[in-house]
């Protein structure tokens, strides 16, 4: 799990925090404003709003944008604290620096029951490089490549003592301890001593429980996409009082990594297909699973791969009022090396020996581990859905100073790894005080955010040549202990001639 940490992290040494921004995609100025559906242009609107590309890009005698070193992370939970958030981050932070110490995890360790408990909700958007050409004759072309990572994790309580703590978990009637060649069972109570505590080698059920049970209430979704994303805009009818834009756009898919887990008490469902850079000791059952890849090289190898399609309408009145209706994502992603399923199986004994620490990220390879709870079954190949998403969104041009308008964005399957978990509704707007200078504010909520109210400050410079920005979607961590996220958007090389 290092490099996922490292991809997730390392990008956002620039700023202090992060943000999930699943609707605004890598647009920053969208983050800070909450909307982006009719405020997006040039590549901003690949995933988003492809009949935007029509629009041209905002600035006279400008045809060509270009940008690069663009993201936005975040953390949310529904049942942390930002204290609590801003503690784990700060920690797995040192430890991808390597500045990390016992004493650091120790601190956490306080926090660990609540961090696997919690749903806690990580993202990550990264734009390597977008290039976009708009004529108004013409109309728009765009591309980017964008690297998107999305965690999602929420476990029953029996399953998170068991990852947490391994063979010394509370659940387990009886220990196993070794001696030298020494092997004794004794039975699991609180009043064990640290000295025999530090010789079990397993937990076991005195009555056989089934797996499906021990993982009830968990919820676990991973996913790491290399996205290629193109697109297409032109008005297609209409004149200057009254005119009609549309859309297509798609993407080229490469994924390195996939983990889907639902267990309700009766039944458990896990799919998953990892790259070789996670290091994933999958144990023995890599020689009879089909799909089996181990080949390791100087960039992750990619384990699936698919397409997605985007189609987009957008009506514009009196120059002034914009409505764009937009479908993103529509397709799959077929994956063929590592793939796993679980078996539901009675369960025993548990020889495993928990996390090494309480960074909840590491908690899918943990999992997937030869030595770890689930019983893993290899498959040829699984093909799962698209985060595919609906979006509606509305604006006014009020003066040359003032745009505001909403958005509505649902998702078209929230338990497809990467999808939002329901509908967020938004509200917010730019405000340009002077030609260089644009403030955005808004609020969203729906989802699994609660009132957030973002905010974000973009210069540009040079009628337009240069610009760079930053926002955060939720104003109030900074300011309220019990707010539920962390958060930022940041870009600082896009250009326009």
């Amino acid at each position: 799990m290092m490099l996922t940490r490292k991809l997730f992290f390392i990008l956002g040494w620039f700023t202090p925090f992060y943000f999930n921004a699943q609707t605004q995609g890598i647009s920053y100025p969208s983050v800070g404003r909450g909307v982006a559906t009719t405020f997006v242009t040039d590549y901003h609107s690949l995933g988003i709003n492809a009949s935007a590309l029509g629009w041209g890009t905002g600035y006279k005698g400008k045809k060509i944008t270009m940008g690069g070193t663009e993201f936005s992370m975040g953390m949310y939970s529904d049942s942390l604290n930002v204290d609590k958030l801003k503690s784990l981050y700060a920690t797995i932070k040192d430890q991808i620096k390597g500045n990390a110490t016992p004493a650091d995890w120790q601190q956490q360790a306080q926090y660990a029951a609540d961090y696997l408990s919690a749903g806690v909700k990580l993202h990550l958007n990264y734009n390597w490089l977008g290039f976009a050409y708009q004529t108004e004759k013409f109309g728009g072309i765009a591309f980017n490549i964008q690297e998107s990572y999305n965690w999602y994790s929420k476990l029953g309580g029996t399953l998170s003592d068991i990852l947490f703590r391994g063979s010394l978990s509370s659940q387990f009637d009886s220990l196993t301890v070794v001696y030298g060649t020494d092997t004794t069972r004794i039975p699991n109570t609180s009043s064990i001593s640290p000295d025999t505590l530090d010789h079990v080698v397993a937990g076991s059920f005195n009555v056989p429980r089934k797996l499906s049970e021990l993982a009830k209430g968990t919820s676990m979704k991973l996913s790491w996409n290399r996205y290629y994303n193109f697109g297409y805009g032109k008005k297609i009818a209409g004149d200057s009082s009254f005119a009609i834009y549309a859309g297509v756009g798609g993407r080229y898919i490469q994924s390195m990594a996939m983990f889907d887990m639902e267990a309700d008490g009766n039944t458990i469902k896990v799919n998953t297909a990892m790259t070789p850079f996670y290091n994933i000791n999958y144990g023995a059952i890599t020689l009879s699973n089909p799909s089996t890849y181990l080949q390791n090289g100087v960039l992750p190898a990619s384990v699936g791969s698919g397409f997605g399609w985007d189609f987009s309408l957008s009506a514009l009145l009196l120059k002034r009022i914009r409505v764009s209706l937009a479908v993103n994502n529509i397709g799959s992603i077929t994956y063929t090396r590592n793939v796993y399923e679980v078996r539901d199986t009675l369960i025993t004994e548990i020889r495993t020996s928990g996390l090494d620490n309480n960074n909840i990220t590491n908690a899918a390879s943990h999992l997937l581990d030869s030595t770890s709870i689930l019983n893993l079954v290899g498959k040829e190949k699984v093909t799962v859905k698209n985060p595919a998403n609906i979006r509606l969104g509305g604006s006014i041009q009020l003066g040359k100073r003032l745009h505001v308008g909403f958005d509505f964005v649902a998702p078209f399957d929230r338990d497809n790894p990467g999808s939002i978990s329901n509908p967020v509704f938004s509200i917010g707007g730019e405000f340009r005080p002077v030609s260089y200078l644009s403030l955005n504010a808004g609020y969203y909520g729906g989802g699994i955010y609660a009132h957030n109210i973002p905010v974000g400050v973009n210069f540009i410079l040079g009628e337009g040549r240069y610009e760079l920005g930053i926002s955060s979607a939720d104003v109030m961590s900074f300011f309220l202990d019990q707010s539920n996220s962390i958060s930022t958007a940041v870009g600082f090389a896009r250009f326009r001639f």
